[in-house]
């Protein structure tokens, strides 16, 4: 009995196991932003200000406002990492056109409002660290669209 899987053809193991180091990469950067307010502060701080100490001047309230928002923020991304898991594991993997675009979809709704706003609000440093992201991400995605989208039975 033929079914639809019959005629899907995965992707290189290459770029699939690629995704999923940079979808582990998310996770522990989420994880990071949770489990470790004081580094992430001071992480930010130097993207943001070329100083670890810049963000604590802020005062204690300010201060414990951004590590709850960094840490909000870590939570988000971690879960996000975990559904993006899933979908590289169970549907991209096996060569599933949807595996690829939930990836895409995904990563293209973070990017480009988290990167413009970045970059109107006049933090730079941000955008640059959504670039290497989506670079990362970008390498997988456009290698393998021909095999979701062209080379199609």
């Amino acid at each position: 009995m033929s079914t639809q899987l019959d005629f899907l053809t995965a992707p290189s193991i290459f770029w699939t196991r690629w995704l999923r180091v940079v979808v582990l990469c998310v996770a522990a950067f989420g994880l990071l932003l949770v489990l470790a307010p004081q580094l992430t502060r001071q992480g930010f701080s130097l993207l943001l200000y070329a100083d670890t100490q810049s963000i604590g001047a802020f005062g204690a309230e300010a201060t414990r406002y951004i590590e709850l928002v960094h840490a909000v923020l870590g939570a988000v991304i971690f879960g996000w990492a975990i559904a993006l898991w899933l979908v590289t594991n169970r549907f991209f993997a096996r060569g599933e056109r949807i595996g690829w675009q939930i990836v895409a979809i995904s990563v293209m709704a973070w990017l480009v409002p988290d990167t413009a706003y970045s970059l109107w609000s006049g933090f730079w440093q941000n955008a640059a660290l959504n670039a290497a992201f989506g670079v990362l991400f970008a390498a997988p995605l456009v290698a393998t669209f021909r095999t979701f989208h062209v080379a199609r039975n």
